[in-house]
């Protein structure tokens, strides 16, 4: 089978897979086609993937040639209405946001794969790409802060003084939630942190963090481990507990999201005026809208001496790693695809395999994503 990968547009630092990983692909009989210079931003290249085995060819070549096509984000529209009906696309499509993305795919006829909808079951945590960058964005996000901060993060006792360590407050203890905590306790820091999802407090206690509940939360198991859309009562009391807890915090960090929705706005305007000048908030939800609401998509700005920052790229800061666990679960999921052998296996039984599925045959696999469509 050709396998081949694309080299991502300028935004973009890492790539599918290193030259380690595309040596895993060559042990089970897999031919791979690499566009050249596709490594060069995640300090890979041309000659490190031909000592793997990788052909290095044209991105041309690869469109026209390749049964099976892995990268990051989406080739452009004119180059996908290029393409065979046979081959297969696996790449983060965002199909709750771009739709017409999906509409696109479907009309083809093309077989393709979104890594973010991935059903978060216990069997496909290492196919979980939305974990694996949430870690880099929560690790990046309280790095940046205590780089934009004015003070300290921890507690000092020097012939000067007494320094006080920072206050953290983090909003979502999912993923980049957890080890935005993490990190910020390593650093020294106080840390509280909320989250809708009440069995969250255990984990949040173990890294040496304070909870911070509201009661009253909706919670939906259907949810496969996301967030969902609460009352407006429970709006209301979360906000007012929120705020409180903010205009007291140093740091805030936001990671707040909902599938194919707008991201809750967690911290208003009048908070922000009213926290002390200094104080940083990094927003991880600014690319679907913001935790807060001055936030600037892409952006950092100083709102009210408040610095808030609305970097929406962070794993493409770390293109390293964060290439490594994007390819280490790219080849898991494409376990389930190919044979040892090298050879092809649709299997739509698998709940994984149907359920990331965004196109195949002219039809939309993935309930969740068929459902959402279905709605607009």
């Amino acid at each position: 089978m050709k396998i081949g990968i694309l080299k991502e547009p300028e935004i973009e630092n890492r790539v599918a897979l290193l030259p380690d990983q595309v040596k895993k692909l060559k042990s089970e009989n897999i031919h791979i086609l690499f566009e050249k210079g596709a490594g060069k931003n995640a300090f890979a290249s041309d000659a490190d993937y031909k000592e793997a085995g990788a052909e290095v060819v044209s991105r041309k070549y690869i469109l026209e040639n390749a049964e099976m096509i892995l990268g990051i984000h989406l080739p452009a529209e004119e180059e996908i209405n290029a393409l065979k009906q046979n081959q297969i696309l696996i790449f983060v499509i965002n199909p709750l946001v771009y739709t017409e993305s999906v509409r696109i795919l479907k009309d083809k006829g093309l077989t393709a794969f979104s890594l973010d909808i991935v059903p978060r079951i216990t069997r496909a945590q290492d196919k979980d790409i939305l974990s694996s960058m949430a870690t880099v964005s929560g690790y990046k996000a309280v790095l940046d802060a205590a780089l934009a901060l004015p003070r300290f993060f921890p507690m000092f006792m020097t012939a000067a003084g007494t320094i006080r360590p920072a206050k953290v407050l983090v909003l979502g203890a999912g993923v980049a939630g957890l080890q935005a905590i993490a990190t910020a306790r390593r650093l020294g820091a106080q840390v509280e942190a909320f989250d809708v999802r009440s069995e969250v407090k255990e984990q949040v206690h173990s890294l040496g963090a304070k909870f911070v509940e509201v009661e009253g939360a909706r919670e939906d198991k259907s949810a496969g481990g996301y967030a969902v859309e609460q009352t407006e009562e429970y709006k209301q009391k979360q906000q007012q507990l929120v705020q409180e807890h903010a205009k007291n915090s140093n740091v805030v960090i936001t990671t707040a999201q909902i599938p194919g929705r707008k991201a809750p706005v967690l911290i208003t305007r009048e908070t922000v005026e009213n926290m002390s000048p200094g104080s940083v908030i990094v927003d991880l939800a600014a690319d679907s809208g913001g935790n807060c609401e001055v936030t600037e998509k892409g952006k950092n700005i100083v709102f009210n001496q408040v610095r808030v920052l609305g970097k929406t790229d962070y794993p493409s800061t770390m293109p390293i790693d964060a290439s490594h666990m994007y390819g280490n679960n790219l080849i898991n999921f494409l376990k389930l695809l190919i044979s040892k052998k090298g050879e092809l296996t649709l299997d739509f039984d698998d709940e994984i395999l149907k359920q990331s599925c965004v196109s195949h045959h002219n039809e939309i696999l993935s309930d969740r994503v068929k459902k959402f469509i279905e709605k607009l």
